[in-house]
């Protein structure tokens, strides 16, 4: 058992406060005994045991509890810190996970709806990343399935595969985040963007959905269609993927262009060992 720490003072209140629970119910200790005086236990009837024996009982039964609260609490405590042991061991493993499940997805499920809790808790990472000089000059406008046909007209996806007239019938999304900026884009405004879609399309992986940036698109349309206050920078689409893709690896002096075969999206990445200068 866990070790057991408990005042002498401590100790007395707890005495004192099972004593008025005994004289509440039965009026006194002497009261509570002729409740019990003519039903037997063992060979003994409780009349018999002295008064201050009943009371030593009462304070043991007292320690045991306390002990066994103190045990259960070391326990509890042990327990919280293997969750968080797993916890944090599963979030080094995590974001490898993350990066090969985000992959730019033009075909998506269309029996399924992303709702706009689930765009507002996408977009929430904004609120929590990095910006060049805090300006945080970028802004978004969510886009449900009531509104999609809004965007979908303005939008053009595969740029790198155009035979393809992506997306395929009844793969569209239909959910979409616009990304607009409150200053006139400037350097640092893009290293925002590409802070904020990445981390934004990392939320959406871990939520099991997947996206695509898409800066393929008539702006002028998108601002007449929904009302947009500012110029949009980017359209970003969300949904549930209804496509397989696969990495895969390459030299530095090898084909970058992605493609498709037998149904599946190939896509080229060069290996590490090319990217780092030597």
């Amino acid at each position: 058992m866990g070790v057991f720490v408990c005042s002498s003072q401590k100790m007395s209140y707890l005495c004192h406060r099972l004593t008025q629970v005994v004289v509440k119910a039965y009026g006194t200790l002497d009261e509570w005994l002729s409740q019990w005086s003519a039903k037997p236990c063992t060979a003994v009837r409780i009349r018999q045991v002295p008064q201050r024996a009943l009371e030593g009982a009462l304070f043991f039964i007292v320690i045991i509890s306390i002990m066994a609260d103190n045990y259960l609490e070391k326990r509890m405590e042990q327990y919280r810190s293997r969750l968080i042991a797993t916890s944090s061991s599963k979030s080094k493993d995590g974001l490898g996970a993350l990066l090969v499940k985000n992959r730019s997805t033009r075909g998506y499920d269309a029996s399924y709806t992303v709702r706009a809790d689930q765009l507002y808790r996408i977009v929430s990472v904004n609120s929590k990343i990095a910006s060049a000089r805090n300006r945080q000059p970028l802004r978004f406008r969510l886009v449900t399935v009531d509104e999609a046909s809004k965007v979908q007209p303005f939008i053009r996806m595969g740029a790198g595969m155009k035979e393809l007239q992506l997306p395929v019938e009844g793969t569209a999304p239909n959910a979409f985040i616009v990304i607009c900026s409150t200053i006139e884009p400037r350097n640092s405004t893009f290293v925002d963007l590409g802070i904020s879609v990445q981390s934004m399309l990392l939320q959406a992986v871990e939520m099991g959905l997947n996206g695509l940036c898409i800066m393929d698109f008539d702006s002028a349309g998108l601002v007449d269609a929904l009302q947009l206050p500012h110029k949009p920078l980017l359209v970003m689409a969300i949904g549930k993927s209804a496509e397989s893709i696969i990495l895969v690896d390459i030299k530095e002096s090898d084909d970058h262009a992605y493609y498709r075969k037998d149904g599946v999206h190939y896509v080229p990445k060069v290996v590490v060992e090319d990217l780092i200068i030597k």
